[in-house]
């Protein structure tokens, strides 16, 4: 599931993520009736594969606004507190049917939408109906896991992760065409002046990075403390199989770090051999992520179902499990947002809201800056 990525001109770490998608998910002509349902509810509808990438940024602090394709020529505005899940949900569904979508956060906790001179309030299910009956296409379609075996009995911590390796992978290759954009400008101004000089790019590069490597890390350590006892309830040689792969990306990433901080502080200009250098190595860690990921979902997230776990115990796990990622979904929660579908993010979303403990996930709420 990769994202198609534009031939535009401007730097990509500066188009909006709506514009790295050259064209709408596609929609099943044969599909039966969807009908929306509440995201607790299990028989969600089978959606045949999973949307092309839209990856959007959770609502700031100030009035935002979506340029996707449009469903309908009249703006959609929603309000809402902007550290909300409900919020958030119900903004990646209307992102989800592209229309011209403004957020303007608000300190009522009822999110409102407002079509034209029509303001609609409710509760979450209500408002999803709505938004179902104003725009009826792409269909609200929250499909399943598309891996072989994920159904409603899979365990939320499986899901989760299976949900974050496709954030982290969409990061991994969004800094590698970056990295290659500027290897290819050799350094140069980029087109797009809001990027700024090449030393104020490289430190948005850099800090992206961080963001990037900061998920990595709480990711890999949440699977070593929470899944990997699973994995030796079942099998302890996989365990041990596991353990001893699973640090291999470290060195990479951590030289990446450091080579970044050497270009950002070079005094005689930023030099193309060094960013061709950089983008080398973004691609061996683009390889490394990808095979990673792929041989977890083949071979160890089975293997947590296998425990064949009671629910108590895989809600218990899946708190577990965020309780390591703290930093992630107070530092980082935007931008692990923003490498997901607007489904994907619905399905995120949907996980915290019926698994996460609710005085974690307010937690996580009040200690989120929220980004102007």
């Amino acid at each position: 599931m990769g994202n198609c990525f534009s031939t535009s001109s401007v730097s990509t770490a500066e188009i909006s993520p709506l514009d790295l998608a050259v064209k709408p998910p596609p929609v099943a002509v044969a599909s039966p009736p969807v009908v929306v349902a509440s995201p607790a509810a299990s028989g969600q509808t089978h959606l045949p594969a999973p949307p092309t990438r839209l990856p959007i940024p959770p609502p700031s602090a100030k009035e935002t606004t979506a340029t996707a394709t449009a469903t309908s020529t009249v703006t959609v505005k929603l309000y809402g507190p902007p550290n909300s899940l409900t919020t958030s949900y119900l903004r990646f569904a209307l992102l989800h049917k592209r229309v011209n979508l403004r957020f303007l956060p608000s300190e009522d906790q009822k999110p409102t939408i407002q079509i034209g001179s029509e303001k609609t309030s409710g509760t979450q299910d209500a408002l999803l109906r709505y938004i179902e009956e104003k725009f009826p296409e792409p269909r609200l379609m929250l499909w399943k896991f598309n891996l072989e075996g994920f159904d409603e009995a899979t365990p939320p911590v499986v899901k989760t992760i299976w949900l974050q390796h496709r954030s982290m992978t969409w990061h991994v290759e969004r800094m590698l065409r970056w990295s290659e954009d500027l290897a290819a400008r050799g350094g140069r101004r980029a087109v797009d002046p809001s990027v700024g000089t090449p030393k104020m790019e490289i430190r948005k590069f850099a800090k992206s990075y961080t963001q990037l490597q900061e998920m990595m890390l709480e990711h890999a350590q949440m699977e070593e403390r929470i899944l990997f006892p699973v994995l030796e309830s079942v099998d302890r040689g996989m365990c041990k199989s596991a353990s001893a792969e699973h640090g291999r990306e470290l060195p990479l990433m951590n030289g990446i770090k450091e080579y970044i901080k050497s270009i950002a502080v070079m005094d005689s200009g930023i030099c193309s051999e060094e960013l061709f250098s950089l983008a080398s190595r973004f691609k061996s860690l683009q390889m490394m992520c990808k095979a990673h990921f792929e041989e977890e979902e083949k071979e160890l997230l089975p293997m947590v179902e296998a425990a064949e776990m009671g629910k108590e115990k895989q809600k218990k796990l899946m708190n577990q499990g965020l309780e390591v990622m703290r930093g992630t979904h107070t530092n980082v929660f935007d931008f692990l947002l923003q490498g997901l579908t607007p489904q994907e993010a619905m399905q995120y979303l949907d996980l915290l809201m019926n698994f996460a403990d609710p005085d974690l996930i307010s937690s996580f709420m009040c200690q989120r800056d929220i980004v102007d």
